[in-house]
């Protein structure tokens, strides 16, 4: 073990250890070892800028793995004249941010619609204290603006209006519901309807099962929260009820900033696209040219015709890919200097370019979009979504394909502050309203930090509720497990489809023939991904049967 001594070591090996949950960080050790992944990645290129005030790209941390060749790098890029994210003094109008601009938008095209509910119940059994719960609520509501604000509209469009507390925290009187009809009754709240300029688009109820056995369900709309924000909301809901069940209030460290600062900031840091030199001028004016030409819409082979209008409606099939298998995809891409999603994303590119006939391929990645350090505790909507683009040639191997997709990727990376809303406005695709614009796929990787929930005299458990919506035609989430010593343990992952378009049949073969490519690949990743076995043996046995059975019956 070679302790960071330098400054910049020291900086580098401490970001490591923030970003990944390590305890030390030596000299020489690989942040993509110790469990580094692409999304991970623009949040320490942003911490170490920060830290060290020098802009460092994420392509930088692709190429100097290690500390010790990182802070040799960044070194020398010393000069960030970034500001600083901090608590402000507020204008009389508190803008909202970009990407609530476009929540906010589609709130008002369909106040009726619940595709846009962030839900999140929680199982506890014991000994609960309800009074002191009640109170903790009203804790975490106080200390986060976000969950007490709506978004009336002015003269000059939505401003972020914040209430007293008292106005906005939920009653959590116990309702009584049996067990039977629990998941239907978490279901119906998360599908609430808000109306955020009128009301602060927050609810919760606390159902009692039975004595000792209580479900307390939320929902918020996704213009006051991300799915990121769930870890900071538990972990203040559990150190507020601790206090609270002891008669005391909870003494948590106050929050350096709120949800209308990140606003303003944001703002700022982009400045005005009018000002060539501004980064929201740069960063557009990249886009511009990566998803110049981009067709409208994928087309998938479809059990039904496409609606004129996307309802939302949406399935799930889950699979699982086996721990040998996400070993020898892990071997891939370190041979390659790829991450996992690098990889999949590289193999769900080829799989929707087989499908679809098409060679131009376009998939949507949310982004936490907390490079900031002071956003980590706090509860508000921050998630950008980025679109990837590429361009499968059926002659390439696939690790063609994956070094092409790696630099498409690391070019995305850099220039994800740009909200996708201004992307649409400005690229003007096509609008429809039977489709997402720019892509109709998705791909998610699961790394949200699982907050451990643990209270005095309760058992806690998370209660799934499929809420049967999907944003997208198709949605690929995953999330990849590690030992404890780094090793590959498999992936879990499933496809939420847009059940107006497919049947479960349909995306469970989807899903099977995804994990035949990614057996393919590592089988032989110099294959043109073209000749890419879909179709297991007996498929292909029917097929060929098919094609070469020219035996007709005729008339006696």
């Amino acid at each position: 073990f070679r302790t960071p001594v330098t400054p910049a070591e020291q900086a580098v090996a401490a970001v490591f250890a923030e970003v990944l949950g390590v305890e030390r960080v030596g000299l020489d050790d690989d942040f993509f070892e110790l469990g580094g992944n692409s999304l991970l990645a623009t949040q320490v290129a942003s911490r170490l800028g920060a830290a060290l005030g020098a802009k460092v790209p994420v392509r930088a941390l692709f190429e100097n793995t290690t500390v010790e060749s990182l802070a040799g790098a960044v070194e020398s890029q010393r000069g960030d004249d970034r500001r600083p994210l901090e608590a402000v003094e507020r204008p009389a109008r508190i803008p909202l941010s970009l990407a609530q601009q476009r929540m906010w938008f589609l709130n008002r095209f369909d106040t009726e619609s619940s595709a846009y509910n962030v839900p999140i119940a929680i199982r506890l059994t014991g000994d609960l204290d309800v009074d002191a719960l009640q109170a903790a609520v009203g804790d975490v509501v106080a200390r986060h603006e976000s969950l007490r604000t709506f978004y009336p509209e002015a003269e000059d469009g939505p401003v972020q209006v914040i209430v007293p507390a008292a106005q906005a925290v939920p009653d959590l009187t116990p309702v009584d519901v049996p067990e039977t009809d629990i998941v239907a009754a978490v279901q119906e709240l998360a599908a609430t309807s808000f109306d955020v300029t009128t009301a602060v688009p927050l609810s919760a109820r606390l159902f009692r099962v039975r004595e000792f056995d209580y479900v307390l369900a939320f929902v918020v709309h996704h213009i006051s929260a991300d799915g990121s924000s769930m870890g900071p909301l538990t972990r203040d809901l559990m150190t507020a009820y601790v206090a609270r069940s002891q008669g005391d209030a909870p003494a948590w460290e106050p929050l350096s900033v709120q949800y209308a600062d990140f606003a303003i900031w944001q703002r700022e840091v982009l400045g005005d696209e009018d000002d060539p030199e501004s980064l929201a001028a740069k960063q557009v004016e990249y886009w511009k040219q990566a998803l110049a030409g981009l067709p409208d819409q994928l087309d998938l082979p479809s059990d039904r015709p496409r609606p004129a209008v996307q309802s939302f409606r949406g399935g799930r099939v889950d699979f699982t890919v086996e721990a040998e298998l996400h070993r020898r995809l892990a071997d891939l891409g370190r041979r390659t200097n790829t991450t996992m999603f690098m990889v999949l994303h590289t193999a769900l590119a080829v799989f929707l370019a087989r499908m679809s006939s098409s060679d131009d391929i376009a998939i949507g990645t949310p982004m936490a979009g907390r490079g900031e350090r002071e956003l980590d505790d706090l509860i508000g909507m921050f998630v950008n979504t980025l679109v990837f683009r590429t361009h499968v040639d059926s002659d390439a191997s696939f690790t063609e394909l994956l070094g092409r997709t790696r630099e498409a990727d690391l070019g995305a990376f850099a220039n994800a502050d740009v909200p996708f809303e201004r992307l649409v406005e400005v690229l003007n695709p096509a609008r429809s309203t039977a489709r997402h614009p720019l892509f109709q796929v998705g791909l998610s990787f699961q790394n949200l930090a699982q907050a451990a929930l643990e209270l005095p005299g309760l058992t806690i458990s998370g209660l799934d509720t499929d809420m049967e919506i999907s944003q997208f035609d198709l949605h690929l989430i995953v999330t990849d497990r590690y030992s404890d010593d780094g090793t590959p343990t498999g992936i879990t992952g499933y496809f939420t489809y847009a059940t107006d378009l497919f049947d479960e049949s349909t995306v469970a073969e989807f899903a099977a023939r995804f994990i035949r490519v990614l057996d393919a690949v590592v089988d032989d990743p110099a294959l043109p991904v073209g000749d890419l076995p879909l179709l297991d043996t007996v498929e292909t046995a029917r097929v060929l049967e098919a094609w070469n059975d020219t035996v007709h019956p005729t008339a006696s």
